[in-house]
């Protein structure tokens, strides 16, 4: 059965989800006018004028803690584990391809935010919004924002949470033995203190947990790569040659590379997967524009920056090789290669501070979409024992092929359907860029939008002043 559901994901990755991808970010890039590389400088501002919230907001969320939500899910086991899995898999050129769809889905990445900023809706907690919510008051299409709200419910809030709660009992049982059923136990319990508590608990969480884990993170790969910094030219060399198949020993292997890097290159930064809209929805700003170029920051954040540190340190390490070593034992091995012993439980403790952090992030992913298609309080109970408890547990159980194989089977039809919304409504996205530029040219710090600004759509801008 592992074995059919691994083909249905080969052939859907290659002939259907790749080209899709590839396609969609060449046109939003093209038609943003390369915004993700001309207002880089505007994206770190934004984030530094958003690092505390503003008077007056109340319960509403921050822009920064928005994108340490949407980074927590992120930064997670794709950062670790799966990059490992694709270099193991796909060799190092897999590394190159990650990096290209960093740098064009990232255009993806800002037109999806902006829409979910666009077309967000009012909530008690904060606003609420996402892929479901544009399809259904940008699209009118009620079907296909239900199809997508039960994909990513499934797909974030369950799946994805099972491939975490498995990385961290994974990594914890290589470093320190820990039963990986009862490691499984203290992670749903935790998860359900902070689920319980909503989006403002897990904002708080994750705008502390988030910095202190990647800064850490980036300071030992620092670490690593200057201590053996003659061996970075030759890192490089072997990251290009095979990624286009140049080296004799990767000739076979051209094909492997770039399915593996697209895949754990979505999986790790979420670019044009409809899934980082869910949570850029909920800050508060004054132009929606901002909160998509904040998101497009985030994937190279991912996958520049974290995932870059994973592979630099097992690339170095040469045991990308071994056969024996795949997913976070992989990472391990290589950083205790790299800095004694110490290396496997720093990775356990990051590798829990990582998925962990992706678990509550991909819980809300989920309870937005439940909120969408449901008032009921007794369905989101039953979804947030379901999300932060069995499927955490069933996670810690399950074999690593089997949760890949499990996510990766979701991955492409919710992917799909957010491409074709966002294609359809990306126009709107463009008109915001150009009238947020108009309005920086004429040196408004910071610029703001009115529905009246889009009057054909202005009955469903409901958050939008006139």
């Amino acid at each position: 059965m592992l074995e059919l559901v691994n083909n249905v994901n080969d052939v859907l990755w290659a002939y259907c989800l790749i080209p899709a991808l590839v396609a969609c970010g060449l046109w939003f890039t093209w038609r943003t006018r390369f915004v993700q590389f001309r207002m880089v400088g505007e994206m770190f501002r934004l984030l530094r004028d958003s690092s505390s919230k503003p008077k007056g907001m109340g319960r509403h969320i921050s822009s920064f803690q928005a994108f340490t939500v949407s980074l927590a899910s992120r930064v997670g086991t794709g950062n670790l584990a799966g990059v490992a899995t694709a270099i193991a898999v796909g060799g190092p050129g897999a590394v190159f391809w990650m990096w290209v769809m960093a740098l064009f889905g990232s255009a993806s990445a800002f037109v999806e935010s902006t829409l979910g900023q666009l077309f967000k809706q009012p909530h008690s907690d904060s606003f609420i919004g996402g892929p479901a919510y544009y399809i259904r008051h940008g699209l009118h299409c009620r079907w296909m924002a239900i199809l997508f709200a039960v994909l990513i419910t499934i797909s974030f809030g369950l799946a994805n949470n099972s491939v975490q709660a498995n990385t961290i009992c994974g990594a914890m049982e290589g470093a320190f033995g820990w039963n990986a059923q009862m490691v499984g136990v203290v992670i749903t319990l935790t998860t359900l203190v902070i689920v319980f508590g909503g989006i403002q608990r897990i904002a708080r969480v994750s705008s502390v947990l988030v910095p202190i884990m990647a800064l850490g993170y980036f300071l030992l790969a620092v670490v690593v790569i200057v201590t053996n910094i003659s061996a970075v030219p030759r890192v490089f060399q072997v990251i290009v040659e095979s990624a286009f198949g140049l080296r004799p020993a990767a000739g076979g292997m051209l094909g492997a590379a770039i399915m593996n890097g697209v895949k754990r290159g979505l999986f790790s930064n979420e670019a044009g997967e409809g899934s980082a809209p869910n949570v850029a929805a909920t800050a508060t700003v004054s132009h929606p524009v901002k909160q998509g170029l904040i998101q497009a920051l985030g994937v190279f954040t991912d996958t520049l920056v974290v995932c870059s540190c994973t592979a630099f340190i097992i690339l170095i390490s040469g045991l990308y090789d071994n056969p024996d070593l795949n997913g976070i034992a992989l990472t391990q091995s290589a950083l205790q290669s790299e800095v004694g012993s110490w290396g496997p439980t720093f990775i356990a403790v990051a590798i829990f501070l990582f998925a962990f952090s992706s678990i509550i992030g991909n819980y809300y992913y989920g309870e937005a979409n439940m909120r969408f298609m449901t008032k009921s309080r007794v369905a989101m109970t039953i979804y947030r024992l379901m999300s932060g408890g069995v499927f955490v547990m069933v996670g810690a159980m399950m074999t690593l092929d089997a949760a890949w194989s499990f996510i990766d089977f979701f991955m492409p039809l919710l992917t799909a359907c957010n491409l074709v919304a966002i294609l359809l409504l990306g126009k709107y996205a463009f008109r915001l860029l150009d009238d947020y530029r108009s309005q920086r040219r004429q040196g408004i710090k910071h610029p703001t939008f009115h529905r009246s600004q889009l009057p054909e759509i202005e009955h469903d801008l409901a958050c939008w002043e006139d």
